[in-house]
C-alpha cells in the first residue's frame, strides 16, 4: 500500500483562521445581513460554504445600513475602508495582521522619503491594498522589471506576504549598488515561508504531489510551482473530486500540501479520497 504523507506545515494560516472565526461569530451573533468585501479568502469552497450560511460577497462598500461588512483577509485601501465606514454598516476588519504590517511598513517608508517598491503580483488585492497605503509606490513582480525604473537615491522595499524568499532576494540583489540607501522590510508571512520550505522537502522525497487550494490563491500557486520543481508529478486541485487515479499509478509515496487558505478539514477530505483511489 503506497504511503500518503502530509507536509509538516500545510493549510490554513493564523490570518485565515482568525478571519473565519470572526465571520462565524458574526453570523451567529447578529440578525442583520453579513457581507464580505470581495471573497474573504482565496478558497472557492470555503466562500461557497459561507454563502450557504448567508454570508454574501459584495464588491461595493456602500452596503445597506444595519448590515455587517467584513474587510477581507487581503486588506483594502484606506479610501475603500473609509467608504465602507461612511456607508453606515458595521465594519468588521478581518485583514490579516501580517498584511497590516506590510501596509504600515509601506506607509512609513513613503513618509520618510523613500521610493517605495512593492514586490508582488499586480492586480492582487493584497498588493492593491498595500499600494493604497503608499500611493507613490511602484509594484515589481521580478528583478528584471527594475531595469525599466528610474530609481531614487533612497529606496525602500516591502513584499507581498505570500511571495517567495528567493524572489525577494533577487530583487534586493538587483538593487544593491544602484542606490545610495536601501531599506528592506521583509513582510513575507512566516507561515508562507514555512509552507514553502516544507513543500520543497516533501516534494524531493515523494513520487507524486497533490497541492490543495484555490487556483486564485497566490500562495497555493507558489506551492505548486515549488513542488513541481522537485517532483514533476505535481497536481494542483481545489476539491477531492478533481483527483485522477492515473496520477497515482506507480507512486509509492504521495505527498500532500495545501495553501494558507485551506482548512484542515479539506486536507483530510483529500487524504481520504487518495486512500480510496489507491484501494480501488
Amino acid at each position: 500500500m503506497p504511503e500518503v504523507i502530509i507536509a509538516d506545515e500545510a493549510g490554513a494560516c493564523y490570518g485565515v483562521e482568525r478571519a473565519l472565526r470572526l465571520v462565524s461569530e458574526a453570523a451567529e451573533g447578529t440578525g442583520g445581513a453579513i457581507h464580505t468585501l470581495g471573497p474573504l479568502i482565496h478558497n472557492p469552497s470555503v466562500v461557497s460554504s459561507l454563502e450557504e450560511r448567508g454570508v454574501t460577497v459584495v464588491f461595493d462598500p456602500a452596503v445597506e445600513a444595519g448590515s455587517t461588512l467584513v474587510l477581507r483577509t487581503h486588506g483594502v485601501t484606506p479610501q475603500v475602508e473609509q467608504a465602507a465606514r461612511n456607508a453606515g454598516a458595521t465594519v468588521l476588519d478581518a485583514t490579516c495582521p501580517f498584511v497590516k504590517r506590510a501596509h504600515r511598513a509601506a506607509e512609513r517608508l513613503e513618509r520618510e522619503g523613500y521610493q517605495v517598491i512593492v514586490v508582488g503580483e499586480r492586480g492582487h488585492p493584497e498588493v492593491e491594498g498595500t499600494v493604497g497605503h503608499a500611493p507613490t509606490s511602484t509594484v515589481v513582480t521580478s528583478a528584471r522589471e527594475l531595469d525599466s525604473l528610474e530609481l531614487s537615491r533612497k529606496v525602500g522595499v516591502v513584499v507581498q506576504t505570500t511571495q517567495s524568499k528567493d524572489n525577494l532576494r533577487a530583487v534586493v540583489s538587483a538593487l544593491v549598488g544602484r542606490v545610495d540607501e536601501l531599506l528592506v522590510v521583509d513582510t513575507i508571512c512566516e507561515a508562507t515561508a514555512g509552507h514553502q520550505e516544507a513543500c520543497a522537502r516533501l516534494a524531493r522525497a515523494v513520487d507524486a504531489m497533490v497541492v490543495i487550494g484555490g487556483r486564485n490563491s497566490a500562495n497555493t500557486t507558489h506551492l505548486a510551482d515549488i513542488a513541481r520543481t522537485h517532483c514533476p508529478a505535481t497536481h494542483h486541485i481545489e476539491t477531492p473530486d478533481e483527483l485522477e487515479a492515473a496520477w497515482l499509478v506507480g507512486a509509492e509515496r504521495i505527498g500532500i500540501t495545501a495553501g494558507a487558505s485551506t482548512p484542515a478539514s479539506q486536507i483530510e477530505e483529500v487524504r481520504r479520497a487518495i486512500c480510496e483511489l489507491m484501494e480501488g
